[in-house]
């Protein structure tokens, strides 16, 4: 059977109900039937203009802060690309054959994203649901005082609701900005590795508090040797950036004095038995050493860093992978592997949100990680850094956070 062909735009125009379509900037960029008739307003009235220019709040009620309400709602829809439901607003609008004569209306609205290919948002679906007729049956002549009372009540709460939501969403952005902070401070901009070139990303997760689960660190070591190390703790905001500072400091201390990256692992492993919050993170930790072009490496649980040869051939590092911190009741020594590799190889350890997707398997991410390395692994690491994390992070945003260290060897 054929596939009908749709006309979308004519299926928006038509759909029932009031239904806007508004720029970031909150500029009218289009409105079906509907809310146009209902609106009272022109298709040439309301093209083009801002919607406060269109429906200003009335200059004599104050206290019922629409315009105030109805801005921050859809700029909150602009900043985090998710929808955003109001509770029952009054927003008098002016009489158009009597100017100065306000009338009274009550409005359910919705405010919803529409992402373009990069994930920002490009349009806002403005959607509200006039009633102003529910409010006033229950409440005119007829009606027992009784659901008079109760409507007013409904609407008391509902504007309480909305200011209380209100405050937690500030709460909730303020803690953000704290827990950003305090990842800042921890994940500082690596030190030089003398003439080699290094570049680190770190993309926090989308949403309130999902930051600070991840780190990376590269320590300097006696001789043209490095220790480089990506970890993820199991959690995210303020906690898990706690534990996850206390964890990057003892590895980085444990990279100066142990004999190799398994024993600086099994030095973590028994720090981390006395730190709550600590069990099951993975970390991997690799040693550099140009004198000998040689990598040693041990995994706790993590995914395998990538060598990209000088070829464009690709190997996986995962012939000394154990459990993460904490799995084993007892302590057991690590694994530990080496491997060689030739002048102008990459080395490229990340954390597992650049290569997991839900009800996926990981073998789907490695081969995406894969195939990228090898269509951008001529670009030095900056630029490698960023096409890696544009081909592989989705367009609607990382659902964890994501370390990445890039070091052209």
């Amino acid at each position: 059977m054929r596939k009908p062909q749709i006309d979308y735009a004519a299926v928006f125009h038509a759909l029932p109900g009031m239904v806007a379509l508004l720029t970031p900037d909150l500029v009218y960029a289009d409105a079906n039937e509907d809310f146009l008739r209902l609106a009272g307003r022109s298709r040439e009235q309301l093209m083009g203009r801002y919607i406060f220019d269109v429906f200003p709040e009335h200059p004599d009620e104050p206290a019922a802060a629409g315009m105030r309400e109805t801005r921050a709602s859809m700029l909150r829809v602009v900043a985090t690309g998710e929808r955003d439901t109001m509770a029952l607003l009054r927003y008098d609008i002016e009489d158009r054959e009597r100017p100065g004569r306000w009338l009274e209306h009550y409005w359910s609205p919705v405010n919803a994203p529409v992402l373009g290919p990069d994930g920002d948002v490009v349009l806002i679906v403005h959607r509200v649901e006039e009633v102003t007729e529910l409010i006033h049956a229950r409440g005119g002549p007829g009606n027992d005082r009784s659901a008079r009372v109760l409507e007013a009540e409904l609407y008391t709460r509902a504007r309480e609701l909305q200011e209380l939501n209100e405050r937690l969403r500030r709460t909730q952005a303020r803690d953000r900005e704290v827990a950003l902070a305090l990842q800042a401070a921890m994940l500082p901009a690596p030190t030089p590795v003398g003439h080699h070139r290094a570049a680190v990303r770190y993309r926090p997760a989308v949403g309130a508090l999902n930051v600070c689960g991840d780190w990376y660190d590269l320590v300097d070591l006696p001789g043209d040797r490095i220790a480089v190390a990506v970890g993820d703790v199991v959690g995210h905001g303020l906690e898990a950036a706690g534990v996850m500072g206390q964890l990057r400091s003892a590895l980085s201390a444990a990279a100066r004095v142990a004999d190799g990256p398994a024993r600086a692992l099994e030095a973590l492993g028994l720090y981390a038995r006395h730190v709550d919050g600590a069990e099951s993170t993975t970390v991997v930790k690799v040693y550099i050493d140009w004198a000998t072009h040689t990598l040693t490496y041990s995994s706790a649980g993590h995914p395998p860093p990538a060598l990209l040869h000088h070829d464009g051939t690709m190997t996986f590092l995962d012939r000394a992978t154990d459990p993460p911190l904490g799995a084993r009741p007892e302590h057991v020594l690590r694994p530990e592997a080496s491997t060689a590799f030739t002048e102008g190889a990459t080395l490229v350890l990340y954390t597992d949100g650049l290569i997991e997707r839900r009800y996926e398997d990981i073998d789907a991410g490695l081969d995406r990680l894969a195939g990228s390395l090898v269509r951008h692994g001529q670009a030095a690491p900056e630029a490698l850094a960023d096409a890696l994390l544009a081909d592989l992070l989705p367009n609607t945003g990382n659902t964890d956070d994501t370390a990445l260290v890039i070091i052209r060897l």
